[in-house]
Parts: C-alpha cells; sequence; structure tokens
C-alpha cells in the first residue's frame, strides 16, 4: 500500500503537467465566420496587399501567438487596429480564427 501512494500521486501529477500543454483546437467553420473584421485588411482570400501581410495559409500556431499578442496589447500593429479587433475576441475565437485562416490556400 506504501508503494501504490507515491506512484499514484506522480501519475497524477504528470498527468496533469500533460493536460497544461494541451491547447484546445480551432475549428474552421467557426473561425470563418469570424473573419469579417479580417476581411477588412486582408481580403477575402488572407492575401492581403501591400500594407496588410498575407495570412493565408501560415502555421496555425504561428498565426494564433501572433493573435493572443495583438489581443493582450503585448504586440502593436499600424494604428493598433489588430488590437481593436482582437480586444473582445475570446481565446476560443482566436484559435477559430488562426485554424480559418492556417487552412486557406498561400
Amino acid at each position: 500500500m506504501l508503494i501504490k501512494k507515491p506512484i499514484v500521486v506522480v501519475t497524477v501529477g504528470f498527468l496533469m503537467l500533460m493536460a497544461g500543454n494541451i491547447e484546445a483546437t480551432g475549428r474552421v467553420e467557426k473561425g470563418a465566420d469570424l473573419t469579417f473584421d479580417c476581411i477588412e485588411c486582408h481580403g477575402m482570400d488572407g492575401k492581403g496587399n501591400f500594407e496588410t501581410p498575407s495570412i493565408a495559409g501560415l502555421d496555425e500556431a504561428y498565426i494564433l501567438k501572433q493573435l493572443r499578442a495583438f489581443n493582450s496589447g503585448k504586440k502593436e500593429s499600424m494604428d493598433d487596429m489588430m488590437h481593436t479587433y482582437t480586444e473582445d475576441r475570446t481565446d476560443q475565437d482566436l484559435q477559430d480564427l488562426a485554424a480559418y485562416w492556417a487552412s486557406r490556400e498561400k
């Protein structure tokens, strides 16, 4: 009995650490419904123009990292528009947007 208790504690601790590193995944369909702000600057296809970068087909984790940085104010954009567009979004919204733009063709 004494040996089982430490094993259970270590196993539960390990599982908790693993769960903390798992991120919810974005839903492409939901992200498509949230793109109305994005397309103003990045275009319907997400390929941007001479003022805004292409976001179509970028790595989902990279897009999510950038969106979170804009959302928190850690990263600034021209006229702070990205913060304005992301500040009222939930983290799940950001994940969904990242999944959608990552799924688009470069």
